[in-house]
Protein backbone atom coordinates (compact mmCIF):
# COMPACT_ATOMS: atom_id res chain seq x y z
CA UNK A 1 0.00 0.00 0.00
CA UNK A 2 1.56 3.36 -0.49
CA UNK A 3 2.43 5.64 2.13
CA UNK A 4 -0.09 8.52 3.50
CA UNK A 5 1.50 12.16 1.75
CA UNK A 6 1.36 13.01 5.54
CA UNK A 7 3.65 9.75 6.62
CA UNK A 8 6.07 10.83 3.54
CA UNK A 9 6.67 13.99 5.22
CA UNK A 10 6.51 12.88 8.78
CA UNK A 11 4.14 15.68 9.96
CA UNK A 12 3.78 14.91 13.51
CA UNK A 13 7.34 15.40 13.62
CA UNK A 14 8.59 17.86 10.93
CA UNK A 15 5.98 20.68 11.88
CA UNK A 16 6.92 21.06 15.37
CA UNK A 17 10.35 21.17 13.98
CA UNK A 18 9.76 23.71 11.57
CA UNK A 19 8.12 26.02 14.73
CA UNK A 20 11.30 25.67 16.19
CA UNK A 21 13.68 26.77 13.34
CA UNK A 22 11.42 29.31 12.09
CA UNK A 23 10.13 30.73 15.36
CA UNK A 24 6.24 30.34 14.71
CA UNK A 25 4.06 28.55 16.57
CA UNK A 26 1.79 27.99 13.71
CA UNK A 27 3.96 25.59 11.81
CA UNK A 28 2.68 22.68 14.41
CA UNK A 29 -0.22 22.39 12.62
CA UNK A 30 1.14 21.99 8.76
CA UNK A 31 -0.45 20.47 6.11
CA UNK A 32 1.28 18.83 3.17
CA UNK A 33 0.86 18.12 -0.99
CA UNK A 34 3.30 16.55 -3.02
CA UNK A 35 4.58 18.71 -6.12
CA UNK A 36 4.34 16.70 -9.28
CA UNK A 37 7.27 16.73 -11.10
CA UNK A 38 9.79 15.05 -9.14
CA UNK A 39 10.61 11.72 -10.64
CA UNK A 40 13.79 10.96 -8.58
CA UNK A 41 13.37 13.00 -5.34
CA UNK A 42 9.85 13.76 -3.62
CA UNK A 43 9.30 17.15 -3.24
CA UNK A 44 6.37 18.67 -0.86
CA UNK A 45 4.37 21.90 -0.66
CA UNK A 46 4.11 22.16 3.04
CA UNK A 47 1.84 24.79 4.04
CA UNK A 48 -0.01 26.29 7.34
CA UNK A 49 -1.25 29.85 8.55
CA UNK A 50 2.17 30.89 8.98
CA UNK A 51 3.02 30.21 5.38
CA UNK A 52 4.54 27.72 2.47
CA UNK A 53 7.78 26.24 2.51
CA UNK A 54 9.14 23.15 0.40
CA UNK A 55 10.35 20.14 1.63
CA UNK A 56 12.59 17.77 -0.35
CA UNK A 57 13.42 13.88 1.05
CA UNK A 58 14.65 10.86 -0.95
CA UNK A 59 12.19 8.11 -2.20
CA UNK A 60 10.86 5.20 -0.07
CA UNK A 61 13.08 1.98 -0.22
CA UNK A 62 16.56 0.93 -1.37
CA UNK A 63 18.54 3.49 -3.15
CA UNK A 64 21.45 3.59 -5.21
CA UNK A 65 24.80 4.81 -4.19
CA UNK A 66 25.28 8.18 -4.03
CA UNK A 67 22.26 9.37 -5.38
CA UNK A 68 19.34 11.28 -3.49
CA UNK A 69 21.96 13.36 -1.09
CA UNK A 70 19.75 15.92 0.66
CA UNK A 71 22.83 17.41 2.37
CA UNK A 72 24.45 17.85 -0.62
CA UNK A 73 21.56 19.63 -2.00
CA UNK A 74 21.19 22.09 0.89
CA UNK A 75 24.95 22.75 0.74
CA UNK A 76 25.53 23.96 -2.54
CA UNK A 77 22.34 26.23 -2.30
CA UNK A 78 23.85 27.51 0.82
CA UNK A 79 26.81 27.84 -0.65
CA UNK A 80 25.45 29.90 -3.80
CA UNK A 81 23.57 32.43 -1.66
CA UNK A 82 25.25 36.16 -2.48
CA UNK A 83 26.18 34.85 -5.85
CA UNK A 84 24.80 35.11 -9.43
CA UNK A 85 22.94 32.17 -9.34
CA UNK A 86 19.69 32.76 -8.37
CA UNK A 87 18.58 30.20 -5.44
CA UNK A 88 16.38 29.16 -2.59
CA UNK A 89 17.13 30.42 0.76
CA UNK A 90 17.44 26.31 3.25
CA UNK A 91 15.65 26.70 6.15
CA UNK A 92 16.34 23.33 7.77
CA UNK A 93 17.41 19.98 7.21
CA UNK A 94 18.15 16.64 9.17
CA UNK A 95 20.11 13.91 8.14
CA UNK A 96 17.47 11.52 8.71
CA UNK A 97 16.49 10.75 12.54
CA UNK A 98 13.68 13.39 12.32
CA UNK A 99 11.42 11.86 9.95
CA UNK A 100 13.49 8.55 9.46
CA UNK A 101 14.93 10.20 5.68
CA UNK A 102 17.25 12.53 4.92
CA UNK A 103 15.31 15.80 4.15
CA UNK A 104 15.26 19.76 4.02
CA UNK A 105 13.17 22.40 3.99
CA UNK A 106 13.45 26.04 2.17
CA UNK A 107 11.95 28.98 1.17
CA UNK A 108 8.59 28.79 -1.18
CA UNK A 109 10.25 30.77 -4.30
CA UNK A 110 7.53 31.92 -6.46
CA UNK A 111 7.33 31.41 -10.04
CA UNK A 112 6.71 29.44 -12.97
CA UNK A 113 7.44 26.04 -13.09
CA UNK A 114 7.16 25.40 -16.38
CA UNK A 115 6.31 22.18 -17.76
CA UNK A 116 3.88 20.76 -20.89
CA UNK A 117 2.42 24.28 -21.41
CA UNK A 118 3.10 27.88 -20.91
CA UNK A 119 0.84 29.45 -17.92
CA UNK A 120 -1.59 31.80 -20.39
CA UNK A 121 -0.44 34.60 -21.29
CA UNK A 122 3.33 34.48 -20.39
CA UNK A 123 5.56 34.75 -23.39
CA UNK A 124 3.42 34.57 -25.87
CA UNK A 125 5.56 36.82 -28.15
CA UNK A 126 8.31 35.20 -29.97
CA UNK A 127 11.15 37.64 -28.75
CA UNK A 128 10.01 36.56 -25.39
CA UNK A 129 10.15 33.20 -25.75
CA UNK A 130 13.81 33.63 -26.87
CA UNK A 131 14.10 35.95 -24.55
CA UNK A 132 13.39 32.97 -21.97
CA UNK A 133 15.37 31.08 -23.70
CA UNK A 134 18.90 33.15 -23.05
CA UNK A 135 17.70 33.73 -19.16
CA UNK A 136 17.73 29.89 -18.97
CA UNK A 137 21.13 29.69 -20.67
CA UNK A 138 22.45 33.06 -18.78
CA UNK A 139 21.62 31.61 -15.63
CA UNK A 140 23.58 28.31 -16.54
CA UNK A 141 26.62 30.55 -17.63
CA UNK A 142 26.99 32.28 -14.16
CA UNK A 143 26.88 28.68 -12.47
CA UNK A 144 29.90 27.70 -14.34
CA UNK A 145 31.44 30.73 -14.42
CA UNK A 146 31.12 30.65 -9.94
CA UNK A 147 35.23 30.10 -8.24
CA UNK A 148 34.18 26.83 -6.27
CA UNK A 149 37.18 28.54 -3.40
CA UNK A 150 35.61 31.77 -3.07
CA UNK A 151 32.13 29.87 -2.51
CA UNK A 152 33.38 26.68 -0.25
CA UNK A 153 33.25 24.61 -2.19
CA UNK A 154 36.39 23.59 -2.99
CA UNK A 155 36.24 20.06 -2.04
CA UNK A 156 32.63 19.28 -3.67
CA UNK A 157 33.41 16.88 -5.98
CA UNK A 158 37.01 16.08 -7.80
CA UNK A 159 37.14 17.44 -11.38
CA UNK A 160 39.94 15.83 -12.45
CA UNK A 161 39.21 13.04 -14.36
CA UNK A 162 35.66 13.60 -14.12
CA UNK A 163 34.21 12.63 -17.15
CA UNK A 164 36.16 8.91 -16.91
CA UNK A 165 34.04 8.27 -13.87
CA UNK A 166 30.87 9.67 -14.99
CA UNK A 167 30.85 7.16 -17.52
CA UNK A 168 31.96 4.64 -15.44
CA UNK A 169 28.97 5.88 -12.64
CA UNK A 170 26.67 5.80 -15.04
CA UNK A 171 27.67 2.06 -16.76
CA UNK A 172 27.47 0.62 -12.83
CA UNK A 173 23.85 2.78 -12.17
CA UNK A 174 22.48 0.84 -15.90
CA UNK A 175 23.89 -2.57 -14.25
CA UNK A 176 22.17 -2.40 -11.05
CA UNK A 177 18.71 -0.97 -12.18
CA UNK A 178 18.12 -2.16 -15.30
CA UNK A 179 15.20 -5.05 -15.54
CA UNK A 180 16.26 -6.80 -18.75
CA UNK A 181 19.23 -6.08 -21.41
CA UNK A 182 18.79 -3.42 -23.26
CA UNK A 183 21.60 -3.13 -26.46
CA UNK A 184 20.66 0.28 -27.49
CA UNK A 185 21.72 1.45 -24.43
CA UNK A 186 24.94 -1.17 -23.25
CA UNK A 187 25.88 -0.14 -27.07
CA UNK A 188 26.22 3.86 -26.50
CA UNK A 189 27.48 3.20 -23.28
CA UNK A 190 30.66 1.19 -24.64
CA UNK A 191 30.83 3.91 -27.59
CA UNK A 192 31.39 6.64 -24.78
CA UNK A 193 33.66 5.18 -22.98
CA UNK A 194 35.63 4.79 -26.09
CA UNK A 195 35.57 8.59 -27.08
CA UNK A 196 36.25 10.33 -23.70
CA UNK A 197 37.02 14.59 -24.71
CA UNK A 198 40.36 15.09 -23.67
CA UNK A 199 41.52 18.29 -21.25
CA UNK A 200 37.80 19.09 -20.74
CA UNK A 201 36.55 22.40 -18.02
CA UNK A 202 36.18 22.43 -14.89
CA UNK A 203 33.64 24.38 -13.34
CA UNK A 204 30.83 23.44 -10.45
CA UNK A 205 28.28 21.88 -12.37
CA UNK A 206 24.58 21.51 -11.65
CA UNK A 207 23.73 18.02 -13.20
CA UNK A 208 20.66 17.96 -14.36
CA UNK A 209 19.76 21.52 -15.45
CA UNK A 210 16.45 22.00 -17.14
CA UNK A 211 13.90 24.25 -17.87
CA UNK A 212 11.45 22.58 -15.29
CA UNK A 213 14.37 22.92 -12.34
CA UNK A 214 13.88 26.48 -12.65
CA UNK A 215 11.18 28.83 -11.32
CA UNK A 216 10.83 31.38 -13.63
CA UNK A 217 9.91 35.12 -12.95
CA UNK A 218 6.29 35.59 -12.63
CA UNK A 219 6.23 38.76 -15.13
CA UNK A 220 10.06 38.75 -17.23
CA UNK A 221 10.32 35.60 -18.99
CA UNK A 222 14.21 36.53 -19.11
CA UNK A 223 14.51 35.86 -15.33
CA UNK A 224 15.18 32.97 -13.36
CA UNK A 225 13.80 32.98 -9.81
CA UNK A 226 15.74 30.47 -8.60
CA UNK A 227 17.51 26.91 -9.56
CA UNK A 228 16.25 23.55 -7.97
CA UNK A 229 17.33 20.38 -7.83
CA UNK A 230 21.06 20.01 -6.86
CA UNK A 231 20.67 16.55 -6.20
CA UNK A 232 23.77 15.70 -8.66
CA UNK A 233 25.53 18.89 -8.19
CA UNK A 234 29.43 18.46 -8.08
CA UNK A 235 32.63 19.68 -9.67
CA UNK A 236 33.30 18.71 -13.53
CA UNK A 237 32.56 19.62 -16.70
CA UNK A 238 30.68 22.21 -17.74
CA UNK A 239 29.44 21.34 -20.96
CA UNK A 240 27.74 17.93 -19.56
CA UNK A 241 25.40 20.79 -17.69
CA UNK A 242 24.96 22.36 -21.55
CA UNK A 243 24.30 19.09 -23.59
CA UNK A 244 21.46 17.68 -21.00
CA UNK A 245 19.92 21.36 -21.03
CA UNK A 246 20.12 20.65 -24.74
CA UNK A 247 18.43 16.84 -24.39
CA UNK A 248 15.49 18.55 -22.65
CA UNK A 249 15.36 21.15 -25.50
CA UNK A 250 12.66 19.85 -27.92
CA UNK A 251 12.45 21.15 -30.83
CA UNK A 252 9.45 20.81 -33.36
CA UNK A 253 10.25 17.63 -35.07
CA UNK A 254 11.43 15.78 -32.35
CA UNK A 255 10.67 12.47 -30.71
CA UNK A 256 8.52 13.33 -28.14
CA UNK A 257 9.72 12.16 -24.45
CA UNK A 258 7.41 10.68 -21.53
CA UNK A 259 9.87 11.84 -18.96
CA UNK A 260 9.99 15.40 -19.97
CA UNK A 261 8.10 18.26 -20.77
CA UNK A 262 8.09 19.42 -24.67
CA UNK A 263 7.02 23.10 -23.97
CA UNK A 264 10.04 24.19 -26.09
CA UNK A 265 8.33 22.21 -29.61
CA UNK A 266 5.84 25.35 -29.39
CA UNK A 267 6.07 27.88 -32.52
CA UNK A 268 8.78 30.77 -31.62
CA UNK A 269 10.63 29.22 -29.23
CA UNK A 270 14.50 29.27 -31.00
CA UNK A 271 16.19 25.95 -31.66
CA UNK A 272 19.11 24.29 -29.94
CA UNK A 273 21.48 25.99 -31.98
CA UNK A 274 20.73 29.57 -30.42
CA UNK A 275 21.49 28.22 -26.79
CA UNK A 276 24.42 26.53 -27.94
CA UNK A 277 25.62 30.08 -29.60
CA UNK A 278 24.54 31.98 -26.47
CA UNK A 279 26.49 30.06 -24.10
CA UNK A 280 29.23 30.42 -25.95
CA UNK A 281 28.58 34.35 -25.99
CA UNK A 282 27.89 34.75 -22.47
CA UNK A 283 31.14 32.44 -21.25
CA UNK A 284 33.22 33.74 -23.99
CA UNK A 285 34.17 29.95 -24.40
CA UNK A 286 33.84 27.81 -27.52
CA UNK A 287 31.80 24.43 -27.43
CA UNK A 288 33.88 21.61 -28.79
CA UNK A 289 32.86 17.68 -29.24
CA UNK A 290 29.23 18.54 -28.44
CA UNK A 291 28.42 15.15 -30.03
CA UNK A 292 29.74 13.03 -27.18
CA UNK A 293 28.26 15.56 -24.43
CA UNK A 294 24.97 15.65 -26.08
CA UNK A 295 25.45 11.41 -26.56
CA UNK A 296 26.53 10.99 -22.91
CA UNK A 297 23.43 13.53 -21.46
CA UNK A 298 21.20 10.32 -23.38
CA UNK A 299 22.82 7.49 -21.67
CA UNK A 300 22.92 9.47 -18.18
CA UNK A 301 19.04 10.28 -18.70
CA UNK A 302 18.48 6.68 -20.28
CA UNK A 303 19.60 5.16 -16.97
CA UNK A 304 18.01 7.45 -15.04
CA UNK A 305 14.50 6.77 -16.94
CA UNK A 306 15.17 3.15 -15.71
CA UNK A 307 16.17 3.94 -11.91
CA UNK A 308 12.36 5.77 -12.10
CA UNK A 309 10.74 2.70 -13.87
CA UNK A 310 12.05 0.48 -11.03
CA UNK A 311 11.24 2.78 -8.56
CA UNK A 312 7.55 3.14 -9.47
CA UNK A 313 7.89 -0.68 -9.97
CA UNK A 314 8.73 -1.19 -6.26
CA UNK A 315 5.61 1.69 -5.27
CA UNK A 316 8.68 4.42 -3.82
CA UNK A 317 7.34 7.06 -5.44
CA UNK A 318 4.06 7.86 -3.43
CA UNK A 319 1.70 7.00 -6.13
CA UNK A 320 3.27 8.15 -8.75
CA UNK A 321 2.80 6.51 -12.52
CA UNK A 322 4.61 7.50 -15.74
CA UNK A 323 3.74 5.02 -18.50
CA UNK A 324 5.41 2.56 -20.29
CA UNK A 325 9.09 3.51 -19.52
CA UNK A 326 11.03 0.39 -21.23
CA UNK A 327 9.77 1.97 -24.31
CA UNK A 328 11.07 5.76 -23.11
CA UNK A 329 14.85 3.82 -22.42
CA UNK A 330 15.21 2.00 -26.08
CA UNK A 331 13.87 5.58 -27.40
CA UNK A 332 16.43 7.68 -25.64
CA UNK A 333 19.26 5.63 -25.89
CA UNK A 334 18.65 5.62 -29.99
CA UNK A 335 18.76 8.91 -30.33
CA UNK A 336 21.94 8.74 -28.39
CA UNK A 337 23.44 7.31 -30.97
CA UNK A 338 21.62 9.30 -33.36
CA UNK A 339 24.04 12.04 -32.13
CA UNK A 340 27.21 9.91 -32.65
CA UNK A 341 26.48 8.97 -36.13
CA UNK A 342 25.97 12.64 -37.05
CA UNK A 343 29.21 12.89 -35.59
CA UNK A 344 31.13 9.91 -37.21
Amino acid sequence: MTASVEAYAGLDRLGPALSEALGDDRWVEASATLVAGGKSNLTFEVESAAGAVILRRPPAGDLLPSAHDMGREARIQRALQGTAVPVAQVLLEDDGDLIGAPFYVMEKVIGHSIREHLPAGYAERARDKVALADGLVDALAALHQVDPDEVGLADFGRPQGYLERQVRRWNDQWARSKSHDVAAVTELGSRLSGCIPTNPQTSIVHGDYRLDNCMMDLDDPARVRAVLDWEMSTLGDPLTDLALMLLYWREPGDRRFQLTPAVTQAAGFPGRRHLVERYEQTTGRPVENLAFYEAFAHYKFAVIAQGIAARVAADAMAGQQFGDLDAEVLLIADEGLERLERED
